[in-house]
Formats: structure tokens, C-alpha cells, sequence
């Protein structure tokens, strides 16, 4: 059911903001690699809540899916046997590499998104008030 959701969508672009903080000015070992991938999965579930009013488990569920179809596609180079140069937006949303640590990053994203899913209500919608 199509329904925007002022406090998903503003939750989103947080989120937003902090993946381009993150992909811009962190440059470490932890929270660039790992830290932009958990919040990945997090980002796209908020986004899509922000326009359809969706059950929280089948949509994380195809989020994570997803996710993990766009990983597998970097191990097999799929943005290189498509074409895409570097840099391209194309090939920075498909990625470079794949890696185990991103599938378990995904994981635990959408696992931490079911856990606010429950806590907040029990239909899965975010309070607002």
C-alpha cells in the first residue's frame, strides 16, 4: 500500500548524510569498510518504507536479498563486463570487490532493522510522536 512516511523518509536521509560523511571523510579500517555497508541495508529499507507501507520482515527480507544479489554481481565483475569505466556512478553503486565481511555487514544491518522493527510497534510502523 502506498503511504509516505514523513519519519521513515527523514530517517533516511539521515541516513543518507551519514553514508556520504562516511564515504567522503572516513578513511579507516572499521567504519568505512564495514560501518557504510551496515547502514547500507538500513538506508534502503527506510527509503522504501518512506512510500510504501510494506510488512517489515518481507521487505527486509527482499532488502537483504538484494544486497546480496549486488555482492555476488562484484564477485563476478559484472560492472566490468557491462562496461561500466572507472569512475562511473553506475560501477560505485554496483561495487568493486566482493567480500564475506559485506554479506555479514548486510546481516546484521537488516538484523538490527527487524529488532527496531519490533520494539517500535506492533504493526512494524514507526512511531512518530
Amino acid at each position: 500500500m502506498r503511504q509516505f512516511s514523513r519519519a521513515y523518509f527523514l530517517l533516511s536521509m539521515v541516513l543518507l548524510g551519514v553514508e556520504i560523511f562516511i564515504a567522503e571523510r572516513m578513511h579507516d579500517a572499521i567504519i568505512r569498510p564495514y560501518g557504510g555497508d551496515y547502514l547500507c541495508v538500513i538506508l534502503l529499507y527506510c527509503l522504501i518504507r518512506s512510500f510504501w507501507r510494506l510488512p517489515p520482515l518481507p521487505l527486509a527480507l527482499a532488502v537483504l536479498i538484494f544486497a546480496y544479489c549486488v555482492e555476488v554481481s562484484q564477485y563476478f565483475h559484472l560492472a566490468d563486463r557491462l562496461g561500466f569505466s572507472k569512475p562511473s556512478f553506475i560501477r560505485m553503486l554496483m561495487g568493486y570487490g566482493f567480500s564475506w565481511w559485506d554479506m555479514v555487514c548486510y546481516s546484521l544491518g537488516i538484523g538490527t532493522v527487524l529488532i527496531v522493527e519490533r520494539l517500535t510497534n506492533k504493526n512494524g510502523t514507526l512511531r512518530t510522536s
